[in-house]
């Protein structure tokens, strides 16, 4: 088990070090098991957007974050993210302008 959260983190840019960090997100994340083998690939689907599935800063949570200033490139990304959402049942809270929280599964 903590050898494929190992292998999460470094797939979504972050290490052994971090793992802790996870384990509080995955605490805080209802559902978060029926998810987690899913994150990569949205998070590899965002990528060509400057989008990324990362830890936040402020909360238990894992975040989406589209970094960048096309509104064509923020529109498909939040497409992709509305999509996935939905066929995981994951709720999604936005935050602020292309920032979104991971808050639960259904």
């Amino acid at each position: 088990m903590k050898l494929q959260k190992i292998g999460i983190l470094k797939q979504l840019g972050y290490n052994e070090n971090d793992l802790n960090r996870f384990e509080m997100i995955e605490k805080n994340t209802p559902g978060f098991e029926k998810i987690k083998n899913h994150l990569i690939s949205l998070n590899d689907k965002l990528k060509h957007l400057n989008g990324f599935i990362g830890f936040s800063n402020s909360v238990p949570h894992l975040k989406i974050k589209i970094d960048n200033n096309n509104n064509e490139f923020i529109k498909e990304a939040e497409e992709i993210i509305k999509k996935w959402a939905e066929k995981y049942k994951v709720e999604i809270e936005r935050v602020k302008e292309n920032v979104f929280y991971i808050k639960r599964v259904i």
